[in-house]
């Protein structure tokens, strides 16, 4: 049995961003994720900077499935903002409520050289950044898909 959006029984996401950089380290990219604690799969992600607009760019693409869903999320001020206040909750670290999507930006950095802080490795463009990002989360959220099959 395949575990779809539509059929886990409570669905609940974990919203992060995270830092890259494109070109040279004074040219930061945000990367905004929200990832199904259940499926551990990312359901919505956006790059982009750390405004109010862009995290209302990651609300608008989070499927509408997911729409109810509880959501986490540190204490950046964009997520008080954007998210329905009813479903959201602002957590520490030490709560454990993020615990998948910190560990999920640390896969990203291990796997892509791209991500990592303190590199040689750099994309040139931001499209090229994109389509990376976009290529590694099409692979996770399939091994993910595979490892919740019978």
């Amino acid at each position: 049995m395949t575990l779809v959006g539509a059929d886990l029984p409570e669905k609940t996401l974990e919203l992060d961003e995270l830092w890259s950089f494109v070109f040279k380290k004074s040219q930061k990219v945000w990367v905004w994720i929200a990832l199904c604690a259940t499926t551990r799969q990312v359901v919505a992600f956006v790059v982009g900077d750390r405004s109010e607009e862009t995290c209302q760019i990651l609300w608008n693409e989070v499927p509408q499935s997911y729409k109810l869903a509880h959501l986490y999320s540190d204490f950046w001020s964009a997520y008080q903002l954007v998210l329905p206040s009813v479903q959201h909750q602002a957590v520490g670290k030490d709560s454990g409520k993020t615990n998948h999507i910190e560990r999920w930006n640390n896969t990203l950095r291990q796997r892509l050289a791209q991500f990592v802080r303190k590199t040689l490795s750099f994309s040139k463009c931001v499209h090229q950044h994109f389509a990376r990002l976009k290529l590694f989360i099409h692979c996770y959220n399939r091994e993910r898909s595979c490892a919740i099959l019978p």
